[in-house]
């Protein structure tokens, strides 16, 4: 038994419950619930809220249901989980996001986890599509063939602050072409494709939306630094601490607690950055004494 919501709950009835907010559960949590009840709720609530399952939502959360899902199918792949990935492809055809959202999702993973996770999201797709596949429902006509537009297609594609976009703009990279320019042209011309560092131009989801994936990748990876880079970029195209706070938390499910705690202090990284910079500004504004008596 366990507590839910002051009530004892039986393992089935807390099964019951998982499932008509999820829509769908694997059968392995049957077996959880019946000898960790407790933990299974906790997962029940936690997972939840991450991925926006019904009754399970807060109205001040502020990415939507298909931006969590793309970042959490994006980082299942990424962890070569052939299994689970494909039931939250079909999730994601429910919600009416197509396979070329998805594929510009899983390029935005790309740069931080390798090309291979790509394939896995293809994988995953052609998963996803096949009838003996028993987990998750396809939606009636299987997989969706227009867009059931989501908020996160208008956000982030126009920059309001200063930064700079390409690999070759780090330093690791300009180091790197100093020794195999090539590699580093070659590269650079991957990533930049991958992350729109010239702009949101043709693409379904603009920069800023493809840095939540990437960043929600580097926390996975434990690079406090290189995330906070690309948080910096984030909020450059309007993406707003929350949102990025919300991508991050999306991954916490299937990498644990520790990637939000990471991500956590790459956030802080960037608001001491901000903070001390605004603070210079204000001392160079502020006019000295001598002029003042002028």
């Amino acid at each position: 038994m366990s507590i839910v919501d002051g009530q004892p709950l039986s393992a089935h009835d807390l099964m019951e419950r998982f499932i008509a907010e999820r829509g769908d559960l694997f059968e392995e949590f049957h077996l959880m619930a019946a000898e960790i009840p407790d933990t299974v709720n906790l997962i029940r609530t936690t997972a939840g809220y991450v991925h926006f399952y019904k009754n399970q939502t807060t109205a001040d959360q502020e990415l939507s249901g298909p931006m969590r899902e793309l970042i959490a199918t994006c980082q299942l792949c990424a962890k070569n989980d052939d299994r689970f990935a494909p039931n939250h492809v079909r999730r994601l055809y429910r919600m009416g996001v197509t396979n070329r959202v998805i594929f510009e999702a899983a390029v935005s993973i790309a740069p931080i986890v390798g090309w291979s996770t790509v394939a896995h999201v293809a994988q995953a797709i052609l998963t996803a599509n096949k009838p003996e596949y028993p987990y998750g429902a396809l939606p009636a006509g299987g997989e969706p063939r227009e867009l059931t537009p989501f908020p996160e297609l208008d956000v982030g594609r126009a920059r309001t602050g200063v930064v700079r976009d390409g690999l070759l703009d780090t330093p690791e990279w300009r180091y790197v072409a100093n020794i195999d320019p090539e590699l580093a042209r070659r590269a650079s011309a991957f990533a930049d494709r991958c992350l729109l560092a010239e702009g949101a131009q043709n693409a379904l989801l603009g920069p800023g939306v493809r840095e939540l994936i990437a960043i929600a990748a580097l926390c996975v990876r434990g690079e406090v630094d290189l995330a906070a880079r690309h948080i910096t970029r984030a909020y450059a195209y309007g993406i707003s601490r929350r949102q990025v706070l919300e991508a991050i938390s999306c991954v916490l499910p299937m990498t644990g607690a520790l990637t939000v705690q990471i991500g956590a202090r790459a956030m802080s990284v960037v608001d001491r950055a901000s903070s001390r910079s605004r603070s210079g500004a204000a001392k160079r504004a502020k006019p000295s004494l001598r002029s003042r008596r002028r």
